[in-house]
């Protein structure tokens, strides 16, 4: 009986001390680890918008989100939007969302949208498509496609729809409609929560 109590004291005893020993390296690590996350967000944020010198964090709306996933017909979220500043003015928005139908799960981007609703560039965030098919979404010919245009939405040219065509990845239809899915869902959330008016 004894024994049982000592090594129920002792595993006791070894469970405090790990446990106040990841608490402190928690603790010691935690601002660094902010700090790393910021910072490549802010890099994320500069891709797509290059020409801002600040990027400012602001709140989702979470019913302006919910109002552009319907208006858009998306399965999506709007994970993180920031305003983008030169000379402390506002130039324009960075949306991050993410897709939820790519043909191995979710696909996340990051959208730089001008003040006038012109997109200035998009960033695949997160993607886990089939290499050689769906994973060519992160090369430039494919998503160079949605830069430098001005319009309230965009549809994979061999499915139909109004707004802008973007050609589809040859084999991975699928990616191509999640990454134009994140890319509608960024502008709807422009339209709904930010003053934009998308093509006029």
């Amino acid at each position: 009986m004894n024994k049982i109590i000592k090594n129920t004291l002792i595993l006791t005893a070894i469970t405090v001390i790990a446990g106040l020993a990841l608490g402190a390296v928690y603790e010691v690590t935690k601002a660094p680890i902010a700090k790393a996350q910021e910072a490549a967000k802010q890099e994320a944020c500069q891709q797509v918008f290059p020409e801002a010198d600040s990027f400012e964090a602001m709140e989702v709306d979470a019913d302006a989100a919910a109002k552009a996933i319907e208006a858009m017909g998306t399965n999506a979220t709007v994970d993180e939007v920031y305003a983008a500043k030169v000379d402390g003015s506002d130039a324009g928005y960075v949306v991050t969302t993410t897709d939820k139908d790519g043909y191995g799960g979710n696909i996340q981007i990051s959208v730089g949208i001008m003040n006038d609703g012109t997109i200035n560039g998009i960033s695949i965030l997160d993607i886990n498509e089939t290499a050689g098919l769906g994973m060519r979404a992160k090369e430039p010919k494919f998503y160079n496609q949605y830069a430098e245009k001005k319009a309230e939405r965009f549809y994979v040219s061999k499915d139909g729809g109004d707004g802008e065509p973007i050609d589809a990845l040859s084999g991975a239809t699928i990616t191509s409609r999640a990454v134009t899915g994140a890319v509608n869902t960024a502008l709807g959330y422009y339209q709904n929560a930010l003053g934009g008016s998308g093509n006029e």
